[in-house]
């Protein structure tokens, strides 16, 4: 169960890191031609995403490397749940259904990191 904890971690460490990275440092035109979710939204929001998915990227590993803070770790995990299912209702708002199965995969991925390490919780280092 660790091994696959360490693997999902990485994971999701990755994708959130490149996208959060993405919103915080291309250009608006350029994110909304790829992503057309951003014209419903102000410049200063898809950054402020793109800053919350790149610190759960960080959150979610950096705390286990360290040894310290492994607490942040499922409030990491908790927080990026939160932005998957707010991306889903965007999602399903705008009628883009397609687009919410990987939505779904990164929120169950990160629920599983969730419940995998709820013990980091009570424990003070």
């Amino acid at each position: 169960m660790n091994i696959a904890l360490w693997i999902v971690q990485v994971l999701l460490a990755i994708v959130f890191c490149m996208v959060g990275f993405s919103k915080i440092m291309m250009p608006i035109s350029e994110l909304s031609s790829q992503m057309g979710w951003v014209e419903d939204f102000s410049e200063l929001q898809v950054r402020g995403i793109g800053v919350l998915e790149a610190l759960g990227g960080i959150g979610i590993l950096l705390p286990m490397i360290l040894k310290k803070l492994r607490a942040f770790v499922p409030l990491a995990g908790v927080g990026l749940a939160l932005t998957m299912i707010g991306a889903i209702i965007t999602h399903l708002g705008r009628g883009e259904n397609e687009m919410i199965i990987p939505n779904i995969v990164l929120l169950a991925l990160s629920v599983f990191v969730v419940i995998g390490r709820k013990d980091l919780l009570s424990k003070s280092t």
